[in-house]
């Protein structure tokens, strides 16, 4: 098999936006300039696409409405080629900034306009800048209330912009009042020395060795659970235009982007990779999380 011996999946996924619109560069583009700059982000998809194909994977795309408004052939696409289409939000505003009633409304446009686009409505939602946290716990609510199954949204670790490090680090039932639950499924972490490392992709994909997102991803078959990987188109675009951002979120934006393509290959190689409901559809994995009790993450 192309993409090793093993007999079930991981979880793969892509974040659909463009280089201009992520929060390290949002001090050096104005939001009323989107309009004005050019759309990168089809072509880079597409690369992904052809490189998903060739070895054999599906993933879930996770779309702004923005650009699926400016792009619904590449919507179709993605559809047509067998992978899941999720919602990323309208125009990538953190949760804390759109407030609950901002929130309901922008979910409510993106799921719309990808509607319109595929005929389906999305059933999974991943935040932009992993903004589902301690301050912004009731989108789970809100997102069994508009019809989501499935959330990617919580890291689960410290970081500057986002993070939950009490979370659980394998996929989880988050407790949403009035005794429903809202499926979790959190990117991946990997154990080293003790400490528990974010390799879930983006800027630790192109950061990191390969060695440690597979050996993350063998820790959480140990476990008995798949792991979830994502990306960003604008990762396998190293031409984009450059700005002078300095200081760690320049890093963070700019490190290694000639290498991601290659590092996400050397990974679909040797581990399969499907979208992340289906892969936690998958039968060992589904009876597992329909057994455990909903977490109250906010208590974490």
């Amino acid at each position: 098999m192309a993409n090793g011996d093993h007999t079930w999946a991981h979880a793969l996924s892509v974040d659909v936006e463009d280089y201009f619109q992520v929060l390290n560069l949002a001090k050096h583009v104005d939001r009323r300039d989107w309009d004005r700059l050019e759309l990168r982000c089809g072509e880079s998809t597409r690369r992904l696409l052809r490189l998903f194909e060739t070895r054999g994977a599906r993933a879930t795309f996770f779309f702004l409405g923005w650009i699926a408004e400016r792009l619904p052939d590449l919507v179709r696409e993605v559809a047509a080629a067998g992978h899941e289409i999720g919602s990323h939000g309208y125009d990538h505003k953190v949760l804390s900034a759109l407030g609950e009633d901002g929130f309901r409304d922008d979910l409510q446009r993106t799921a719309s306009i990808l509607e319109d686009i595929v005929g389906v409505r999305p059933t999974s939602f991943r935040a932009c800048t992993w903004s589902v946290h301690a301050g912004t716990m009731w989108a789970p609510r809100m997102l069994r209330e508009l019809g989501y199954d499935l959330d990617s949204s919580i890291q689960p670790v410290s970081h500057p912009d986002y993070g939950v490090p009490g979370a659980p680090k394998v996929p989880y039932r988050i407790h949403v009042p009035g005794g429903d639950a809202l499926a979790e499924f959190p990117p991946l972490t990997v154990r080293i020395a003790g400490r528990t490392i974010p390799v879930g992709g983006g800027g630790y994909l192109r950061l990191f060795p390969t060695w440690m997102f597979a050996r993350g991803l063998r820790q959480m078959e140990a476990r008995g659970w798949p792991g979830c990987i994502y990306l960003h188109p604008w990762e396998v675009d190293p031409e984009q235009p450059r700005y002078p951002v300095g200081g760690l979120r320049g890093f963070r934006h700019y490190v290694n982007l000639h290498r991601t393509e290659a590092k996400l290959d050397r990974l679909l190689r040797q581990f399969r990779f499907v979208g992340l409901t289906e892969a936690l559809a998958q039968p060992g994995v589904r009876s597992r999380i329909s057994a455990q009790d909903p977490i109250d993450v906010g208590a974490v």
